[in-house]
């Protein structure tokens, strides 16, 4: 008999609640191709289910494919998760220990307009909409320069 090896990210939201929040939402991608691959486990983290229906689906990243949809010239979106105080002390869940991240960040570069925003958000079902910070504030927090030599307005 052949045994099934179940991913240790699939088994701990499986058992969790939590869902399997895509960094990059397989919505946003332009092919059949690119939307399977935004399926793979790296691109994915335990993200609250409310807060991953609610206010990311709604408010990121709505928000985020409307501004992308309307402009002129390239736009860069960052999305990573933030793991307080370090991902080795973060919660973990399921058997393999799979991390949670405490916060979710989604930056934006408008590269024509030299702009950037960041939208941050605590991974909780308590989490509401909340307008986006600068990016000099997403620096502060995540101790993370993700445009270097790049001073946006």
């Amino acid at each position: 008999m052949k045994m099934l090896k179940i991913p240790a990210i699939v088994l701990a939201v499986a058992v969790s609640g939590y869902d399997r929040g895509h960094m990059a939402p397989a919505g946003d991608m332009p092919t059949a191709q690119a939307m399977a691959q935004s399926f793979s486990l790296a691109n994915m983290v335990p993200q609250a289910p409310e807060n991953n229906r609610g206010v990311w689906a709604k408010s990121v990243e709505k928000a985020t494919r409307n501004y992308v949809r309307r402009a002129a010239g390239d736009v860069y979106v960052i999305t990573g998760p933030v793991y307080v105080p370090n991902i080795a002390q973060s919660p973990g869940i399921g058997p393999g220990q799979v991390r949670v991240p405490k916060y979710l960040f989604k930056l934006i570069y408008d590269q024509s307009k030299n702009r950037a925003w960041a939208y941050w958000q605590e991974n909780s079902d308590a989490t509401r909409a909340s307008r986006p910070i600068s990016y000099g504030e997403l620096v502060k927090r995540t101790g993370i320069e993700f445009l270097p030599g790049v001073s946006p307005a």
